[in-house]
This record gives structure tokens, C-alpha cells and sequence, in this order.
């Protein structure tokens, strides 16, 4: 059965598996973002963390056996150090926020990191901007403007950490971009799963609660599905181009308006949906943007 699924799915083209990887990605994200707020009632989204990296060090284990230490070699250990750091940060900042805030909003001012990233390299990595990226990124923070509406609706803590997480996100991103120039995406994935989980330790330890019962179910869920949504969406970008695949990445807002009515009673407004359509939009065209200058560079046909 295994190996009769495995060819049906090797038949079918890069593009296929590209978007149904998306998809699968986009549908754990949500699941694990439900099952997050879920468990913000008894147990301190920094504890939640810490299991999210732990149980997702324990899904990397036996691929940590097969390599061995190898992937480890690196001279650039300050910056996956710094990094982790940023990353910790941005979780805490966005568990805490999904506790707190509507679902359907932290989903939707979480597409804002793509643009805080392209606003970074300009003034980190120097590079070029022009008008039409310009333009998309005026938009999309106008959009986060349309989702918050300042002035007319009292802005929340919970959007706030959103915010603050989307930054941090982005400034991990530019490190990464960093990190590329020397490192491989297997030296970078190794250290980011080892540190997390030290660098969440920790905090944890300080709001400790031990969990009862069913809480270890939702928390190795959490673990393992955030962990594998990583490898799909990572899978996805390889198999197919991200003009293609990113603009699927949207459902992430339709799943968790869906599941935050049915398990939460939470029902989007007209301003969240038009204002997260924009950013998205915004965001993505950036990454489609990226995409085709980076083909173009490399010599390869748009």
C-alpha cells in the first residue's frame, strides 16, 4: 500500500505536489494554532512553546541518528545563536497572542512579516527596491491600517504581540538569508531545532504547570504537526515555484475563521477580511517579485 501510494505520488507533476503540499501545510498550521488556543487556558503559552520545539526536536531524532554530527559543522554558530533568539521571541509573542485575540486576526496581521522582511533587506542586505515593490508594500501595511482600524477600534494586546512577533519573524528571516551565504539548509534546520528547544527551556521552567492528562495529547499534536507543516512547506517551495504555490497559502485564514466559529464562536468582520486579503496580496506579490528577479539572476527562464 505504501509503495503503491508512493509511486501515484512521485506520477504526478512537481506543480501538483507543490499546491496539495500547501494545502496540507496551511491545514496543520491552523489545526495546530486551534489546539494552541485550545490549551491557553490552562497551561502559559511560553510552556506551550517549549513543547511545540521539544516535541518537534523528538520528530527530527532519527534524522539527527542517519547524519550524525556533520550537520553541526559551522562557522557562523553567533548567528544561529541570534538567530534562535529571535525566533524564540516571535513564538512566544505569537502563542501568547493566539491566547488572547481571534484567530482569524492573529492569522491575518501574521501575513505582515513578508512585508517587514522586505522593508529589512533594503536596510540590512541593501537591496534594490522599486516602485512596484514599493507600491506592494504601502499596501499591505495599509491593509494591517484596514484590519486594525485605529481611531474606530480599540487595538488590542493580543494584535500588538502579533505585530511585534511579525517583526521579530522577519528579522529571523533576513538571518537566515544570512546564514544561507555559508551554511547549508540542513546545518541551518539542525541548530534551529536544538537551540529552540534550549532557549525555551528555560522560560517554561519559570510558569511551570505540569500538564494533566490529555494536555500531553494536544501537546505532542502541537509538536508534531507544527513540525511536519515546516517540512511541507518547505517541500512545497522546492516543488514548485512560489508564484504558484503562495497564493494557497491564504486558506490559512479561511481554516482558522472556520474553526474559530465552530470551536470558539469567533465570526470575522467585513474590515479583517478585506484588510487581510490586502496584505496578503501585498505580500505575496513581493514573494512572487523575489522569485522571478532571483531566476533572473541565476540565468534561468522566467
Amino acid at each position: 500500500m505504501t509503495a503503491r501510494l508512493g509511486a501515484f505520488w512521485a506520477a504526478q507533476t512537481g506543480v501538483t505536489r507543490g499546491i496539495v503540499l500547501m494545502l496540507l501545510s496551511t491545514l496543520g498550521f491552523s489545526t495546530m494554532h486551534v489546539m494552541i488556543r485550545h490549551l491557553s487556558g490552562a497551561l502559559d503559552p511560553i510552556q506551550i512553546a517549549f513543547f511545540r520545539n521539544f516535541f518537534g526536536l523528538v520528530v527530527f531524532l532519527p534524522w539527527f541518528l542517519r547524519h550524525g554530527l556533520a550537520p553541526l559543522r559551522t562557522h557562523q554558530f553567533k548567528l544561529h545563536a541570534l538567530r534562535a533568539g529571535l525566533n524564540v521571541c516571535a513564538m512566544f509573542a505569537y502563542f501568547s497572542a493566539l491566547g488572547m485575540t481571534p484567530l482569524a486576526r492573529v492569522t491575518a496581521l501574521g501575513f505582515t512579516a513578508p512585508l517587514f522582511a522586505a522593508l529589512l533587506s533594503v536596510f540590512v542586505l541593501g537591496e534594490v527596491f522599486r516602485l512596484r515593490r514599493w507600491t506592494a508594500t504601502l499596501c499591505g501595511f495599509l491593509g494591517t491600517l484596514v484590519i486594525l482600524r485605529p481611531g474606530f477600534a480599540e487595538i488590542d494586546l493580543g494584535s500588538l504581540l502579533t505585530l511585534v512577533s511579525a517583526l521579530l519573524w522577519a528579522c529571523t528571516l533576513i538571518v537566515i538569508k544570512v546564514l544561507t551565504r555559508t551554511d547549508s539548509a540542513i546545518t541551518i534546520t539542525s541548530y534551529m531545532n536544538i537551540l529552540l528547544t534550549l532557549l525555551s527551556l528555560g522560560p517554561a521552567l519559570l510558569v511551570w504547570r505540569t500538564p494533566e492528562g490529555a494536555q500531553w495529547f494536544w501537546l505532542l499534536a502541537i509538536g508534531v504537526i507544527g513540525t511536519l507543516g515546516q517540512v511541507a512547506i518547505t517541500q512545497s517551495l522546492k516543488e514548485a515555484d512560489t508564484g504558484v504555490v503562495m497564493p494557497f497559502d491564504f486558506l490559512k485564514l479561511i481554516w482558522v475563521a472556520i474553526m474559530g466559529y465552530l470551536f470558539f464562536g469567533e465570526t470575522p468582520g467585513l474590515f479583517l477580511w478585506l484588510g487581510g486579503a490586502i496584505v496578503f496580496a501585498s505580500a505575496t506579490y513581493i514573494a512572487i517579485r523575489e522569485s522571478r528577479l532571483a531566476r533572473e539572476r541565476r540565468g534561468q527562464p522566467k
